[in-house]
């Protein structure tokens, strides 16, 4: 297991990739601004970003908290969002929204290709169902959508609502790589509000990308207890990642 996470400051080829259900913004802003702030990602897959009234001014506060620039995603992918540092070049950005199966609800996926120096990567945050059998499906368009951004280097994450042993969690982890699984570091559970406690939400990346680490960043400076009971009712997920140039 590793004992500390690398930085993108003291090495230019890592990158930092931070995973985050932000409850729509709904718990202490602050908090979650200290928490973000500390891991010092490069990008912010967030889930549950504000949808509705007046969505991108409170999704606009938040990047201004954290010094990070909106990429894509929020109310126009149903939810999922990219954040990011003015270190990242910005390819080219789109919004997806999934089937809607009738009486649940919609998701999507908001997506990006960007550049970090010499690499090209492609990025992806998600919020897969609640309903198991359109959440397997969901999986199945996610690799889809990867295959189709033509990069050779991607990364993707979210808030599964499943755990590593479900169909739809193995069916991804089949194809790219599961980073806690690879580099474990910081805690694991990521659902902590009841018992038992679960690791529903993750960081993948595709084969060539080298995985330095990556968990829940419990005890890294900056990261209390307090602050992550309070920002929101998931925990997040760090990652230190290793992009080869492209």
């Amino acid at each position: 297991m590793a004992t500390s996470l690398p930085s993108s400051v003291t090495e230019p080829d890592v990158i930092r990739v931070l995973s985050y259900n932000v409850r729509s913004l709904r718990d202490d802003h602050a908090a979650l601004a200290r928490v973000i702030t500390a891991c010092a990602p490069d990008l912010v897959l967030v889930q549950e970003a504000p949808r509705f009234f007046r969505w991108r001014k409170k999704l606009s506060r938040l990047a201004a908290a954290t010094d990070l620039v909106i990429l894509s995603g929020g109310a126009p992918a149903s939810g999922p969002a990219l954040l990011c540092t003015l270190r990242a070049t910005v390819e080219r950005t789109e919004d997806v929204l999934l089937p809607l199966t009738p009486g649940l609800h919609r998701r999507g996926f908001a997506t990006a290709t960007v550049r970090f120096g010499g690499a090209r990567l492609g990025v992806l945050s998600c919020h897969l169902s609640l309903d198991k059998k359109e959440r397997y499906a969901q999986s199945g368009l996610l690799l889809d959508r990867l295959a189709d951004m033509g990069v050779e280097h991607a990364v993707a994450g979210g808030d599964l609502n499943e755990r590593p042993d479900g169909p739809a969690f193995r069916r991804i982890a089949a194809t790219l790589q599961d980073c806690r699984a690879v580099a474990p570091w910081g805690g694991e559970s990521t659902w902590v509000r009841t018992q038992p406690h679960s690791r529903i939400d993750a960081v993948f990346a595709t084969k060539g990308v080298e995985v330095l680490g990556c968990g829940v960043p419990l005890g890294l400076p900056g990261v209390t207890e307090t602050d992550l009971r309070a920002a929101t009712d998931h925990l997040p997920v760090l990652a230190a990642l290793r992009i080869p140039a492209s």
